[in-house]
């Protein structure tokens, strides 16, 4: 075995503490280091996520497409090394404590077609970001159960 001072070793290798030394990122800093990730980009498409809002609660977590903002920040060991374990809606969600609604405003292919550039889904993710303080969970299908329930009183009112 060889032997090298703490200087050595810094000149040929990176040292980081352990995992039980370190601060973890709030849920701000986590959503912000993800936004950077994204304005770095510059100009690439995308991938969104297909029919999340469809997708059956059970399955609704293991939604997940190829090149999509969510592949950007799993392919940083940053964000990997805070815990994102994939590039999936459901470990997206958990990790960066999103809700489902605010996930899905980021992602879906029903708000921005099958590609969305880096600027914009930066610019989304930072705006949850800037909620992250003030936001209360919603659920996917607590919201469309609202908008159906909106819808069918607008039909009845018009109607009349």
């Amino acid at each position: 075995m060889e032997h090298k001072t703490l200087q050595q070793i810094r000149s040929i290798a990176s040292i980081r503490p352990t995992l039980g030394t370190l601060a973890r990122m709030s849920k701000r800093e986590r959503l912000e280091r993800w936004a950077e990730l994204l304005e770095r980009q510059q100009g690439r498409r995308l991938r969104t996520l297909m029919r999340v809002e469809y997708a059956p609660p059970a399955e609704r977590g293991s939604v997940r497409a190829d090149d999509s903002p969510l592949t950007v920040a799993f392919e940083d060991p940053v964000l990997r090394g805070e815990g994102l374990r994939s590039d999936t809606f459901g470990d997206a969600t958990a990790f960066f404590d999103l809700s489902e609604v605010e996930a899905h405003n980021i992602l879906c292919f029903c708000h921005y077609g099958e590609t969305m550039s880096s600027e914009v889904a930066a610019a989304r993710v930072r705006a949850a970001a800037v909620r992250a303080e003030t936001s209360r969970p919603q659920r996917l299908d607590t919201l469309f159960t609202g908008c159906f329930v909106a819808i069918v009183a607008t039909l009845a009112f018009l109607a009349f």
